[in-house]
């Protein structure tokens, strides 16, 4: 898939799993959540397989399916307590274990060279994405970036796209989405946004080429027609 197959003037690029391997910072800072809670689920440790299938749809919803995954009660009081120490932990950790995958930074260089207008829009909270796309160098490329915390509702509800293109000036249809899973491809296709998929990301477990999308990509860098 290239990108001159779309009638674009800007692109929405997700973050976890389509820019950054940032697997290695869940796993970290849900381990170091789980030592901080009472037992037996102190000694409870997820792995790296397991945890790429619950990232994507924000902190609350990753920190209630380890809780449930380590057969722990979700109920508040033990929430707040796994809440308050993965943030610590995560803001602690944040970039030190993950990895910019190949081609991402030559790829978002030629969309820049294109003249077309970057948002980075991600479930992870805005303060954490802000932190990891300037730790990796990435922050230069985006015009706005938005986490889960920046509206009323994450992907996969339209909301964070259409505010984003409201942002970027653009409208939804000439708005390029590109993420990694079937959370990105819903909130495009509800926001009325093309939508391209890359095949290296999470996608909670499932094969990405199941997942509607207009097109799929093996990189970022692949999406530039030579």
């Amino acid at each position: 898939m290239k990108l001159n197959q779309f009638d674009i003037d800007a692109v929405m690029v997700d973050l976890d799993g389509t820019m950054v391997d940032t697997l290695g910072d869940f796993v970290v800072a849900l381990n170091l959540m789980l030592g901080d809670l009472p037992p037996p689920y102190r000694h409870a440790r997820m792995e790296r397989a397991t945890v790429a299938r619950l990232v994507g749809k924000g902190s609350e919803h990753l920190i209630k399916s380890v809780l449930s995954a380590v057969d722990a009660d979700d109920q508040e009081p033990l929430f707040q307590l796994a809440w308050t120490s993965y943030q610590r932990h995560y803001l602690a950790i944040n970039g030190q274990h993950a990895l910019v995958y190949p081609g991402v930074n030559a790829g978002l260089e030629q969309l820049k060279a294109r003249g077309l207008k970057l948002a980075c829009l991600t479930n992870k909270p805005t303060a954490f994405a802000r932190a990891l796309l300037e730790l990796k160098g990435l922050d230069k490329f985006f015009a706005v970036t938005y986490g889960g915390d920046a509206f009323e509702r994450k992907k996969p509800d339209p909301l964070p796209l259409l505010k984003a293109c409201e942002a970027l000036g653009s409208l939804p249809h000439r708005t390029l989405m590109i993420g990694d899973s079937s959370n990105d491809a819903s909130a495009a296709r509800a926001a009325g946004c093309p939508v391209l998929l890359v095949t290296y990301g999470y996608n909670h477990g499932q094969p990405i080429h199941a997942v509607d999308a207009d097109g799929y990509a093996d990189s970022l860098e692949d999406l530039i027609a030579l």
